[in-house]
């Protein structure tokens, strides 16, 4: 049913939480599991330099995101294929979505506070909105 399933990781627990699930997902669908990372980049970067310096640091800050997602991944014999972008968390993970194209997407129904989620919104419920595909919210 699932030929293709996309992961939202965030590092968080919950993200962590979700992508056990997605795991038990593609194993059960033999389905091609994609992970992605996105190091949120402000609106409006003061400058192009800060925007390329924040694509640089997410590759360093979702390093052990990576390393722990593959041993997962490897203790379960599953190839997990990763992706991580510097930008609006929201706009990438739609854009991969559109683009890989993902039958699935899989994400964890917290990775900020709750007063931040009060503030700002719910990332989930927009990815829920926006998404090309259904889209599995793990609590």
């Amino acid at each position: 049913m699932f030929t293709k399933i996309l992961h939202a990781n965030d590092g968080s627990e919950h993200a962590f939480h979700a992508l056990g699930l997605a795991f038990a997902l593609a194993e059960q669908n033999r389905s091609e599991l994609h992970m992605v990372c996105v190091e949120e980049v402000p609106y409006l970067p003061e400058f192009v330099l800060d925007a390329e310096e924040s694509a640089l640091l997410a590759t360093e800050r979702f390093k052990s995101v990576l390393e722990r997602s593959r041993t997962m991944a490897e203790e379960r014999g599953l190839e997990l294929r990763t992706h991580v972008f510097a930008g609006h968390p929201v706009q990438k993970i739609i854009d991969l979505a559109e683009t890989i194209p993902a039958d699935l997407l899989v994400i964890g129904a917290r990775g900020h506070s709750a007063l931040y989620e009060r503030m700002v919104g719910s990332r989930a419920d927009r990815l829920m909105q926006l998404a090309p595909c259904p889209v599995l919210v793990v609590k």
